[in-house]
This record gives structure tokens, sequence and C-alpha cells, in this order.
């Protein structure tokens, strides 16, 4: 097989993922950076069409490319080295493998650890010309409209009734129920940085979190330092003093990943922001603002700090765009008077799409007709 041609079939191989990588000549680029032809090759071996983290064995690979077993093996752990797999024990408890997918690792291992180096740098630029915002439509939407993040409002922001009905909708709560806990850069702002573009943003960079297996991943490669509970719940009030954006995976039970997003850098909040992609495309969001007019005093505070840009102050009083408020409650971190709280969307219901990550990767596997 030709040079080209391998990079051209891995390129469509990666976009069949669950969180796959639209083809583009951008991305052909990005692959021939990172793989030589014969990592290329083993890379065609994995699987795709299946979810994030979904590991295979080595004989499922033996036979599909022209190499020995043990040649195999060194390859696949080479890639694992350059942090370009995914590796954990299979079902039957072999050591397992699996491609990386959009926000489970592939580009952000080359930002979690935070180091500015070369490729650090030279990745940030074509990654930046690579995920323009039709890149990044494809990769966060299914034709079924299942996102897989959600947005999670700060805490005060909500009202002590809902936080006992959906005590997922708590970053509090889903740091209690994490087994592990691993603390990354956030891969957007180190990127922007990298990619000499950062100067505008001075947003805190170690905050981004991961949780459970995606948590044992990140600290083993040494990704990720990790943190107790009672650190990472000081992550969660730096990150709302900071004006910054919580978002997990948008199912009920185990969360893998929590992000705490800008309007400078972040692949979702930043486009919001800018008007570059509709709220509803690429992010679930569940909760909107609701204001108190007679508590409002029109400071202006919550106009300031909002990251997306939706709040106003008309004659005295904050007056929400309720077509681009993402309901984050970062709002409620600056208001004197408490005089505002997240409500449900008339829209929306109070049931997540999934129970599980695993099922909620399944179904947008199913809805991209992957299955």
């Amino acid at each position: 097989m030709a040079e080209q041609e391998i990079y051209e079939k891995l390129a469509e191989h990666i976009s069949k993922l669950c969180m796959g990588f639209p083809p583009r000549d951008d991305l052909i680029d990005i692959l021939k950076e990172c793989f030589t032809p014969r990592e290329a090759g083993v890379a065609l071996a994995l699987p795709n069409k299946v979810i994030p983290m979904q590991t295979a064995g080595v004989d499922e690979m033996v036979g599909k490319v022209d190499l020995s077993r043990e040649e195999l093996i060194d390859t696949l752990d080479t890639l694992v080295e350059k942090g370009l797999l995914f590796t954990r024990k299979t079902e039957s408890g072999e050591r397992g493998y699996a491609l990386l997918q959009v926000g489970f690792g592939f580009p952000q291992t080359f930002f979690w650890k935070g180091e500015d180096t070369p490729q650090g740098r030279k990745m940030a630029q074509m990654c930046a010309k690579y995920f323009n915002r039709k890149v990044t439509t494809e990769a966060f939407s299914s034709s079924g409209g299942t996102k897989p993040y959600r947005y999670i409002p700060v805490g005060k922001s909500i009202k002590p009734d809902k936080q006992t009905v959906l005590p997922y909708n708590t970053m509090e709560k889903v740091i209690e129920d994490a087994k592990r806990i691993g603390l990354a850069h956030c891969p957007c702002r180190m990127a922007l940085s990298l990619s000499g573009r950062g100067g505008g943003c001075d947003h805190p960079k170690e905050v981004c979190m991961k949780f459970n297996d995606l948590a044992d991943f990140v600290i083993e490669r040494g990704l990720a330092r990790e943190i107790s509970k009672e650190e990472a719940l000081e992550v969660i009030k730096k990150s709302e003093e900071a004006g910054l954006v919580h978002f997990v995976d948008n199912a009920e039970g185990e969360i893998l990943h929590n992000c705490n997003c800008c309007g400078c850098a972040c692949w979702n909040v930043g486009n919001i922001k800018r008007r570059k992609i509709p709220r509803d495309v690429i992010m679930a969001t569940y909760f909107i603002r609701e204001t108190d007019e007679d508590a409002c005093i029109g400071c202006g505070a919550c106009e300031e700090i909002c990251p997306v840009d939706a709040v106003k102050v008309e004659e005295d009083i904050a007056v929400i765009d309720e077509e681009w408020c993402i309901g984050c409650g970062v709002c409620a971190t600056v208001c004197p008077t408490d005089a505002l709280h997240m409500k449900l969307r008339d829209d929306r219901t109070e049931a997540l799409p999934a129970g599980t990550i695993k099922d909620l990767h399944e179904k947008i596997l199913e809805e991209k007709g992957l299955k």
C-alpha cells in the first residue's frame, strides 16, 4: 500500500469511531506528523465503530497486518508511549488497546501535561487549523441529536429542592461519587497558548479533571496528577471564582470528564460566545437563567462575567438572551443580591439521554449509523 493511501485509509478509519474525526486533508497532515507508515498500518488493525475506551486484545489484530505478533505488540506499545493509543485490560484480563477518540485523548494527550514542547507547539497549530467550526460541529453532533457533554450549573445557582431531586446536576455529587481523580491542564487553553494566540486568556489552566477509568489512564501515563476529593472541590471553587463553566458527560451515572471552560479558548464555550455554532448544536444545555427583577439592582456584574455574552443590563435590569444562555450559573457567583437562579428549560425534561457512559455512547454510535 502506498504511503499516502495508508494515511487516507487511517483518516477514513478513525472517522468511523463513535467520537470520530471528520475526514479532511488537515487530518491527514496530522496523522502523518504523528504516525509512521508502519504505526498507521497497525492503527488500521484496531477496531473502529466502537465506543471510547473499548479495548481490543492482540489476538483481534494478529493477521490484519504484515507483522509478527512480537512486532505488533512492540508497535502498539510504542504508540501507547507516544500518547496515541489508550490502553487497559480487556474483559478477559489481557492487555488491550484502543484508538483515542475526540475528547478521549486525541489530540488532548499533547496538552494535558501542560508542557511547552516543539511537538506541542506544532500540534497546537495543526489542530487549530483542523478543528474549524464545521469539523467541531460534525465531531460533537449526531443525527439523533444526543450530545456527549452537558453543562453543570454552579451549585449555588440551583435551588436546594432541585439539587435534592437532581443531584447529578452538581459538581459536588460528581466528585463525591468518583473513585479516582486526575487533574490535568486544559487542552484548549494550552493549545491556544502554544499556538501563540493565548495572550488574551489568563484563566487558570490546571483545572481539567478526569475520573475513574479515564483517571487511571491519564495518571498512569503521566498526563495528569492524582488529587483527593478535597483538592477537587478546591479546583471547582477556583474555577467558579475565575468565571469558568463546568461541563461533564451527558449521563446520570459514572462521570469520566469534567472540563472547566472559558469563552477565550474552549471549543464549546468559545464557539458559542463568538456565535459561530448555536448552543444546542454542540452541547446539551438543560438550564437557563431566571432573574428576580425585584431583587436585581442592575449592577452589571453578571453582564461582565457571562462567558457567552448572553446578559445585558437594560434600564437597570439584567436581560437574558435565551437563545444563547448556557445555564452555567457563573453569574450567580458575583450577584450581590442573589437575584437569579437556574431553572430547567421549558423545552427540556429532567431526564438525561442515558444512565451510564456506555449507554450514552452506544446511543451516539447508533445515531451515527455505526452500529
